[in-house]
């Protein structure tokens, strides 16, 4: 039992000295003259910025995609009128 409670306590300390650190860096990042703070939001800014610039690339590569789909109808009809067309010249000449 008392090496449990030695045990225990020791965690205890350990997780306070943890929890403490963990202040101290949230500290940090409160801070917005510290260079850590500038680095952690110039990254969450560009984070942001790729984050819409994925979102506009990825609604542009769907447009791209319906374009292509109805350039490929197209292209099956204006094929299909071409044979039409060369199957009425053949039989004209």
């Amino acid at each position: 039992v008392a090496a449990l409670q030695d045990e225990k306590n020791s965690l205890m300390s350990e997780n306070e000295i943890m929890n403490d650190r963990l202040e101290q860096i949230d500290d940090t990042l409160d801070d917005p003259n510290t260079v850590v703070a500038k680095k952690y939001f110039n990254a969450q800014l560009q984070l942001e910025q790729l984050q819409e610039e994925n979102f506009r690339l990825e609604a542009a590569k769907d447009d791209y995609r319906v374009h292509c789909e109805d350039l490929e109808k197209q292209l099956i009809e204006l094929q299909h009128r071409n044979n039409e067309l060369t199957s009425l010249a053949e039989e004209s000449r």
